[in-house]
């Protein structure tokens, strides 16, 4: 803490002097961020690019770190998305004003500074996330139901001026596009670099997320973009100093047991823990500053030397429990191997083949470096890294123990929509398929922590609908972690057996029993929100939508022009229905592919690529499209999305759903020729982006319709959408008719 603190202080004493420097020169008429006039008005094809590539790169840079440092914003990944689109499509409507980069450089600073604030440990944040997430609808890890509705107001008030801070860092990017837009000989061509751009800086910020490299870089990159943008040299100079301040800001100092690591998903940070004679008792891991498991050594001999360090027996330990019910020697499948334990568990207990599945190629990583075990290096182990819900649909194996671990996902979510990254693996088609690859006396065992008595009665009514029985459910202490809540059942009478023959076995899961009372709906590939209630839209949901509306028509009624024009129909509600195809079809191609990060680069590239496919025949037709046929090909292709049963079709997921693929990016491709087709022709580029922006922004919060609806009727509200879109090109005819007589 003391390393943080005085790297705090000196970053902040660097603003300081920096805010110093900038007032002098304003009064002596030399003040920094000037737009200078001849670049205003030329033609900048790097500028364009940049400005693309860096809306991209930067909202995802933004919305990954602020999930990380402010735990509850990981559960509202969406909302943040839209706020950069709020203060992007701004910016597209402001192309004429001063480039607000002094706003949004202080805004960029200014997060910074409120978010690595080191006094208290960052309890105000923490406070956030507890007043946020206190609502008894929806599981939000790690939060309480406080019912107190002063706190849950200042929970909201304290996010809004974050995003409000987010908002004004896109800002001047929407701005340079804009300009560029309007400057532009050819607006589609503009667009099509723009769209390019776009497509690079998520590429970039995939391969950086691979690479596992800290938030410095990144934010450090986007810092370097901005000051490459700025129109003089001292303005550079100034924007580039600024890497600093921010190098200081986000510096987390190394020890030597204690380390932090960025991966593909989230963050890690580990700390080891040593018994008194020096052993090593347990190394502890945290995701994005949130306990989440620990890496524990029992084996035999560890637990000899040291016989207080379990308050259990240890087979009643969680990890040792499954293999009770299991027949001897068994064939495993793990569901969420993390760092190792239900692996060495396994080992432990003389399984014969062991399946280990886990998403995060960086804890299995750190499982593999410091397990004491070292479980992962042992024969008979099989790796693999990928997504358990694709795993269970490409192997052809049968197992005697299926075990799901405590793989909940908490706060990894898509950077795209309101997924979080094991909504597929808890749903009825997901146990189903894990049934089917059990051997006759197979055993099926999920292991969950169970905060709402709701939760408990969903995973116990799908398993009951899933064999035709119920499970046996029962609790498992432990005494390095919450209780892990059991549910184990097979087609078989295995499970009974097992009680049976084992007295203590049957004595311990009577003596500890789990309520599973409640009647919720169950999760389905349709419905995946295992952490919700009901079919509702959650109070928090409705409080942060509600205050990202605000934000955007506070924003937005700045513009001049807005308050005597409202933006285009045609432009808002293609926006609209892009953003909320592209959510549904990032939601429902994960069923084939996995909720890997790989999945959101794939889905967001193929569908650019369709954009600038749908440019360049635009661009290339000998005569103007007609826009009905299109319009009617667009639906067509929604409705056959709609009405295809992906799930039924024959073949391996990777051909399934590279058909789905396929299916999905064809009304992607129609909606690009009729957006280009009207692009090509409007008057105000920069109008034109802004509305399809603020469109994006309505989209998106629409998707929450998915929480009450299920996901496959979002695909009929796009459909309303692009109807929408239809009506508002009728209006654009008659003014587009006249402007053609008029120039002739």
């Amino acid at each position: 803490m003391n390393s943080r603190l005085i790297t705090f202080t000196l970053a902040t004493v660097a603003l300081v002097v920096l805010r110093i420097l900038v007032t002098v020169g304003r009064r002596r008429g030399q003040p920094f961020f000037e737009d200078i006039g001849e670049r205003l008005e030329r033609w900048s094809l790097r500028d364009l690019l940049l400005a693309s590539f860096l809306t991209l790169f930067a909202e995802l840079a933004f919305i990954r770190w602020i999930a990380v440092e402010i735990r509850v914003f990981a559960y509202f990944k969406n909302l943040a998305l839209l706020l950069c689109f709020v203060g992007f499509g701004l910016g597209c409507a402001l192309p004429t004003k001063k480039v607000r980069w002094s706003a949004a450089v202080t805004a960029f600073m200014g997060l910074l500074l409120i978010v690595r604030i080191p006094f208290g440990d960052g309890i105000v944040l923490e406070r956030l996330s507890q007043s946020l997430g206190s609502a008894a609808d929806v599981e939000i890890w790690a939060t309480g139901n406080t019912g107190q509705a002063v706190n849950f107001l200042t929970g909201v008030l304290l996010a809004g001026a974050l995003f409000l801070l987010i908002v004004f860092v896109f800002v001047p990017l929407g701005q340079v596009v804009s300009r560029q837009m309007n400057l532009a000989l050819c607006p589609l061509a503009a667009y099509s670099w723009n769209l390019l751009g776009s497509l690079v800086g998520i590429l970039v910020f995939l391969g950086v997320s691979r690479l596992m490299l800290p938030p410095s870089f990144w934010l450090g990159a986007v810092l370097l973009g901005f000051a490459y943008l700025q129109a003089s040299p001292k303005d550079r100079l100034l924007v580039a100093s600024l890497l600093i301040p921010l190098a200081l800001f986000l510096h987390d100092p190394s020890q030597p047991d204690a380390f932090a690591l960025w991966t593909p998903y989230q963050q890690i940070q580990y700390m080891r823990r040593y018994a008194s004679n020096g052993d090593f008792a347990m190394g502890m891991v945290r995701v994005n500053h949130t306990g989440y498991q620990h890496i524990v050594n029992l084996s035999p001999e560890f637990l000899a030397r040291h016989p207080k360090l379990l308050k259990e027996a240890p087979d009643e330990n969680p990890y040792n429990m499954p293999f009770r019910f299991a027949i001897p020697s068994p064939s495993v499948m793990i569901v969420g191997s993390g760092t190792g334990n239900d692996v060495a568990a396994a080992l432990r207990n003389k399984s014969q083949s062991v399946d280990a599945v886990e998403i995060d190629p960086a804890i299995l990583e750190l499982g593999k470096r410091e397990h004491p075990e070292h479980p992962y290096d042992l024969p008979g182990v099989s790796v693999h890294v990928t997504d358990a819900r694709a795993f269970l649909k490409r192997t052809p194996r049968r197992y005697d123990l299926i075990l799901f671990g405590l793989l909940d996902s908490h706060t990894q979510f898509s950077d795209y929509s309101n997924m979080r990254i094991d909504n597929f693996v808890y749903t009825e088609e997901s146990f189903r398929e894990a049934s089917r690859h059990l051997n006759p006396n197979g055993v099926l065992f999920v292991k969950f922590q169970v905060d709402h008595p709701w939760m408990a009665a969903r995973l116990a009514k799908m398993l009951q609908q899933t064999f035709g029985k119920p499970p046996v459910v029962f609790l498992a202490d432990s005494s390095y972690s919450a209780a892990a809540s059991c549910f184990v059942i097979s087609a078989s009478n295995r499970v009974q057996d097992a009680l049976a023959q084992d007295p203590r076995l049957a004595e311990f899961v009577a003596m500890h029993p789990r309520s599973v009372s409640g009647d919720v709906p169950v999760t389905t590939d349709d419905w995946p929100y295992l952490y919700q209630q009901g079919r509702w839209i959650p109070r928090t949901y409705y409080s942060l939508a509600g205050l990202v509306i605000l934000l955007g028509l506070g924003l937005y009624l700045e513009i001049g022009e807005a308050r005597r024009q409202p933006p285009s129909l045609f432009f808002f509600s293609m926006g609209a229905g892009f953003l909320l195809l592209e959510t549904q079809v990032i939601s429902r191609l994960a069923l084939f592919f996995g909720t890997t990060w790989q999945v959101n680069g794939i889905v967001i590239s193929a569908l650019l690529i369709a954009l600038l496919l749908a440019n360049a025949a635009v661009e290339n037709s000998p005569r103007p499209l007609a826009r009905a046929w299109v319009l009617t090909a667009l639906l067509a292709g929604l409705a056959l999305a709609y009405f295809l049963p992906f799930e039924r079709l024959p073949g391996s997921p990777a051909v399934v759903g590279s058909f789905a693929t396929a299916v999905f990016t064809v009304p992607v491709f129609f909606a690009g020729l009729l957006y280009a087709t009207e692009f090509r022709t409007v008057e105000s580029p920069s109008a034109a982006l802004g509305a399809n922006m603020l469109g994006a922004v309505v989209g998106g919060l629409l998707e929450n319709l998915s929480l009450l609806l299920g996901m496959r009727a979002l695909l009929l509200v796009t459909m309303l959408l692009y109807c929408l879109a239809g009506v508002g090109l009728r209006w654009r005819q008659p003014r587009i008719e006249k402007a053609s007589v008029t120039a002739a």
